[in-house]
């Protein structure tokens, strides 16, 4: 079973790093250096457990009445499963709890069907982001 919650102690942040590092550097060959940055010190980090596990993560960042949704990761076993979307979704919950009306995003090309599905519209132009092309798309929530 799936469980979503805050990553708040040192453990839950340590699996939040390590699952970036495997998702982001290892396999999407991400420079270390571009994956961590001053959000992670402020953002609300979520941790996605299968019966215990930890297998994937995501972040949310406040800004102004919207919040941006990053770093969304999950590890290669588990993907098509759902774990994905409901990363997403506990994320919006948690943008609504803080009283934000909006998710902004930067999703990469290939995942751009998956938000979509999720209610998400792609704008502006597509731009490199860690030498991965992303497009930028946004939800009022």
């Amino acid at each position: 079973m799936i469980t979503i919650e805050l990553a708040e102690s040192a453990q839950d942040r340590a699996a939040v790093f390590t699952l970036r590092g495997v998702v982001f550097v290892a396999e999407q060959q991400v420079p270390i250096g571009e994956e961590w940055d001053s959000y992670d010190l402020t953002a609300d980090h979520l941790l996605a457990r299968l019966d215990g596990v930890p297998v994937g993560t995501g972040r949310l960042v406040p800004k102004g009445t919207r919040g941006k949704v990053g770093r969304l990761a999950v590890l290669s076993c588990t993907r098509g499963t759902g774990t994905g979307a409901a990363l997403v979704r506990a994320l919006e919950d948690r943008a609504r709890a803080r009283g934000l009306v909006g998710i902004d995003l930067d999703a990469q090309t290939q995942a751009i069907g998956f938000y979509e599905k999720l209610g998400y519209k792609a704008h502006g132009e597509e731009f490199p982001d860690a030498g991965i092309p992303h497009v930028r798309m946004s939800k009022d929530i």
